[in-house]
């Protein structure tokens, strides 16, 4: 995930190959960020606060902390980007704005378990967006999009016995799994020649934005939230969007994509197990299978993954 700005027009250098084993000290930085990113969708679920409204906040606050540093340190880059580098990464704020507008409300219809590992199926829309786009999908990816669609219609099932409210969550969430992918695709081609820093302050600005005119056009309320909630609402962008994600692109510097992207499924899990302990939400018994069934299909997906593939690391 972490580019630098190329000179001279020649592509960014591959990382690590997918088989390289991970630094010590790497697995250790990846067992910090997925529990980062492990409480994004519990400490959504106990916030009060408008679904949209967290959005909002979440980037603004993540707006707010790397902005600095881009001007600061990277003003000359900024000033340097194209019309076509500008405009790729306001659209990628714009899909990340529709990410986070789906999978964020999906967490208050269904359990948190559900919506988790289905917004991490995100790996399996990018392989299907990179197939439409005229790339080979291997034939262990196709086996991995068929197991993780059977792993969703099972675990679809489970929720819609549950309640109807958990089905139109499960939805919300697989639509916000396709917006980080198409998020993921359009920013791995801005960060060939674009610094981690510079487009990720274009990008959480512009999805800022965006969420900020759908609350207000909406009538979601933006302030008069209690104290717990706007000190979850920081927690929030310090844990999963800051130290979480920023852990990952360090750690993809010296560890393959795929070995991060595989390690990113315990996310899901971790929040299982947060959300039953924190929030006393236990899915059904029914759900585990379906969990795992799901999880494998994105496993063996990811696993798929050729050497200088770009990383499709869930967002959340």
């Amino acid at each position: 995930m972490v580019t630098q700005r190329s000179t001279g027009g020649s592509a960014a250098p591959a990382g690590p190959a997918p088989a390289d084993r991970p630094p010590a000290g790497d697995v250790l930085l990846m067992a910090v960020a997925v529990l980062a990113v492990s409480t994004s969708g519990p400490m959504i679920a106990a916030a009060a606060a408008p679904a949209l409204a967290i959005a909002f906040w979440r980037n603004a606050f993540g707006t707010v902390a790397v902005a600095p540093v881009a001007l600061a340190r990277h003003w000359a880059e900024l000033a340097a980007l194209s019309r076509r580098e500008w405009r790729l990464a306001g659209v990628a704020g714009v899909l990340l704005a529709a990410h986070f507008a789906t999978w964020v409300p999906s967490i208050s219809f269904t359990t948190v378990a559900s919506s988790t590992a289905l917004v991490c199926a995100q790996p399996v829309w990018a392989a299907l967006i990179a197939r439409f786009t005229g790339h080979t999908v291997p034939l262990r990816a196709w086996v991995g999009i068929a197991v993780a669609v059977a792993g969703v219609l099972l675990l679809t099932g489970v929720d819609l016995a549950v309640s109807p409210r958990a089905l139109w969550g499960d939805l919300l969430a697989l639509v916000g799994g396709a917006f980080a992918a198409a998020y993921m695709a359009i920013g791995s081609e801005v960060r060939r020649s674009v610094g981690t820093t510079s487009y990720t302050t274009i990008c959480y600005g512009t999805c800022a934005l965006v969420l900020l005119a759908v609350c207000v056009v909406s009538g979601q309320p933006l302030t008069g939230y209690d104290s717990r909630t706007w000190l979850l609402l920081l927690a929030l962008t310090v844990g999963p969007q800051l130290l979480g994600h920023s852990v990952l692109n360090r750690v993809l510097r010296t560890t393959s994509a795929t070995v991060v992207a595989l390690a990113i499924l315990f996310e899901v899990p971790g929040a299982a197990l947060i959300a039953a302990v924190w929030l006393d939400q236990i899915p059904p018994a029914a759900a585990v299978p379906a969990l795992a069934l799901l999880l494998l299909g994105i496993g063996l997906v990811i696993s798929s993954r050729g050497r200088g593939t770009p990383p499709s690391v869930p967002v959340e």
